[in-house]
């Protein structure tokens, strides 16, 4: 018989989400944000919205190609994806989002094409750079509204599940009370769109200065930064309170972390921050769609690698470096030169400046 008494505590695990996983959520969030504040000006024509939406569908185009990118390689074989078609499994959201975000990247396509067209045939009658390519991807530069309102509603279809799965998957994982709460998808979404406008808040501010459209956005955001602390309220409330089994442990888990206790209170001073700047000052639109953008990274870099620091068995929180390597900083500025890339080769065919005009007519002048 042996007398020693073998006793394991914890056993240390490494993250399996990794900052891939982070850079995906981030930008097809963004990427659908910007997509929903495209509609006003480009589908329904509301006054003033025309170059708002235009900017926004830019930020959509951009963070939803390279957003598959990011996801690809969070895979760690990227050649894996095909699993997903080969071995579908209805009971895993992951499984349906391999589908979904084809239909949303597919509309998303026919959308932008659509509605951009009239701006590359103007753009290969003037001569600039890529004027040939332009006139190509014009094929007539005909404003087709019907087209239009047909490919924008196949991409919304693709960005409501989008915005669905990407939240769910990550809400359905009991092992982590963190993780497992409906509220999740909706912060999430709430997020994403905020810094969307943001995004669209830092195109406005490098192309035509637009005080009436950056007051516009300025308002959305501030609405959008309400709603966060409503939904941020609402989370701490059941947790205190003990209503909801799920959020007290949540909370008793990530509640006596130093760390988790100062990203708490930076993430409600950063959105409090952005709320009186966008009501109070809607000017200072390079500071606050700065704010809108790092609200919602740091939201997802917090849920997700902030997340698995917490052990699900035994005491404690594990601790994360981040790599310098491919899947560590050098993936997370990869991406982000991947992202620039696209971002001038697009504004090259469609600049700023003509996709910032106040509306169609005044483009076309």
């Amino acid at each position: 018989m042996n007398p020693n008494i073998v006793e394991t505590i914890n056993v240390a695990r490494e993250v399996a989400w990794l900052p891939w996983a982070v850079q995906y959520f981030f930008l097809i969030g963004l990427s659908y944000g910007a997509f929903l504040l495209s509609l006003p000006g480009i589908v329904f024509r509301r006054p003033g919205w025309a170059g708002i939406s235009r900017l926004a569908l830019l930020g959509a185009l951009v963070c939803g190609l390279a957003a598959p990118v990011a996801l690809l390689a969070d895979l760690h074989q990227p050649g894996r994806f095909w699993h997903f078609y080969a071995y579908f499994t209805p009971t895993s959201w992951m499984s349906w989002g391999a589908f979904f975000i084809p239909v949303y990247l597919g509309g998303l396509l026919m959308y932008a094409w659509l509605a951009f067209r009239p701006e590359l045939a103007r753009h290969a009658a003037s001569g600039g750079k890529l004027a040939g390519l332009a006139g190509v991807l014009a094929y007539g530069g005909h404003d087709s509204r019907g087209a239009l309102k047909a490919a924008a509603l196949l991409a919304f279809v693709g960005a409501a599940l989008v915005a669905l799965y990407t939240g769910a998957e990550v809400a359905v994982v009991q092992a982590r009370p963190l993780w497992n709460t409906p509220l999740l998808p909706l912060q999430f979404f709430i997020t994403a769109f905020a810094g969307a406008v943001g995004l669209a808040l830092l195109f406005n501010r490098f192309g035509p200065k637009d005080e009436a459209a950056k007051g516009r956005m300025a308002r959305v955001l501030a609405a959008t930064q309400v709603v966060a602390l409503a939904v941020g309220a609402l989370w701490l409330a059941l947790g205190l309170s003990g209503v909801s089994p799920v959020h007290a442990q949540a909370l008793a888990e990530v509640g006596p972390s130093a760390n988790w206790q100062l990203s708490a209170a930076w993430a409600v001073a950063a959105t409090v921050l952005t709320l009186v700047l966008a009501w109070k000052r809607p000017g200072s639109g390079l500071v606050i769609g700065l704010l809108a953008l790092h609200s919602a990274w740091m939201m997802r870099w917090s849920i997700f690698i902030g997340g698995q620091e917490v052990p699900k068995t035994g005491a404690g929180y594990y601790t994360y470096s981040l790599p310098l390597g491919p899947e560590g900083l050098m993936g997370i500025v990869g991406t982000a030169g991947l992202w620039i890339f696209l971002f001038v080769l697009i504004t090259t065919l469609l600049p700023l400046d003509r996709l910032a005009a106040g509306n169609t007519d005044k483009a076309a002048a």
